[in-house]
């Protein structure tokens, strides 16, 4: 089993920063990835951003690329999402993800809202 605690969101306003930070637990030696979700209102989740455990590889969806930075501490076994520029159309909950190979994992969620 892996915990995932999530931290770091709330009410900003646009153009704005934020950082969100995932802090896995438990059988986190099968890390694989680690990545961040989203689901707006009204939509569908959606991968956002996922950085490789091992490697430095890192995938962003076209809709993250450029504002925000996916980024991890192996040793505290945690993945931060740094987004800059903040709009309102950034608003969702942001779900953090722990793939571990054979079994993937979700955090609670956090709820990021964007005021214009």
């Amino acid at each position: 089993q892996v915990q995932l605690e999530e931290s770091g969101g709330g009410l900003v306003q646009a153009g704005g920063s934020l950082r969100l930070s995932c802090a896995a637990s438990g059988r986190t030696f099968s890390t694989y990835s680690m990545g961040w979700f989203r689901q707006a209102p009204g939509k569908e989740r959606e991968l956002g951003a996922r950085i490789s455990w091992t490697y430095t590889t890192t995938y962003y969806a076209d809709s993250m690329k450029g504002r925000f930075t996916i980024s991890r501490d192996n040793a505290q076994n945690t993945v931060y999402l740094q987004i800059n520029s903040l709009t309102p159309e950034d608003t969702a909950v942001y779900y953090c993800h722990h793939n571990g190979g054979t079994q993937t994992y979700w955090g609670q969620g956090t709820q990021v809202t964007v005021s214009s």
